[in-house]
């Protein structure tokens, strides 16, 4: 060995300390920022795991509201009807009673059974909250009246209802059916 290999051996001096400095360097931050990445990766997903689990929470909590409005509504639909059928069963107690003592009934009881159960089914549709939609010489609307003849009237104007041929009803603001009425045409000559 010449002291020229000597030399060039010796990793003590200064220039080969400096390189080995600087080699390690790169090397060592790229370490630490790989590491630094994958901390942030992790903490990354972490916090999507997170969201996706509160998403999913918040999801299954809309579904479950969801279907307990519904059986909310079913119940609510299911009572309502109910509710009328019971009123129903009520006035075809009425009928049934005046059935079994027809007999015995004269044509004036007749007639006051008849009268009570139209009042008992009239009533029955008022507490749904139907109306009858007036008719007989009320101007010809088209929205609550079903025009099935127009006749010839001196009694009445052009347009106007002048007999009601099947009862309409409305619910609130809503036709529920229309009235079929016969409508004048204006006086005869």
């Amino acid at each position: 060995m010449t002291a020229y290999d000597d030399d060039a051996r010796d990793t003590n001096t200064p220039d080969n300390d400096a390189m080995d400095y600087d080699e390690q360097s790169p090397g060592m931050e790229g370490a630490s920022e790989q590491g630094d990445l994958r901390a942030a990766l992790a903490a990354a997903r972490a916090e999507a795991q997170q969201f996706r689990d509160k998403y999913l929470r918040e999801y299954a909590d809309r579904e479950n509201f969801r279907k307990r409005q519904e059986r909310i509504m079913q119940d609510r639909e299911r009572r309502a009807k109910r509710d009328v059928l019971l009123g129903v069963l009520d006035a075809l107690d009425n009928v049934d009673r005046a059935m079994a003592h027809q007999e015995t009934m004269d044509r004036e009881g007749l007639q006051q059974t008849i009268r009570m159960l139209q009042w008992q089914l009239n009533e029955l549709l008022k507490n749904e909250g139907l109306s009858p939609v007036p008719t007989v010489g009320e101007p010809f609307d088209p929205y609550v009246h079903e025009a099935v003849e127009q006749v010839a009237s001196d009694a009445y104007d052009e347009g106007t209802v002048v007999e009601e041929v099947r009862k309409g009803y409305r619910q609130g603001d809503d036709t529920l059916r229309p009235a079929r009425v016969k409508v004048s045409s204006g006086g005869r000559g």
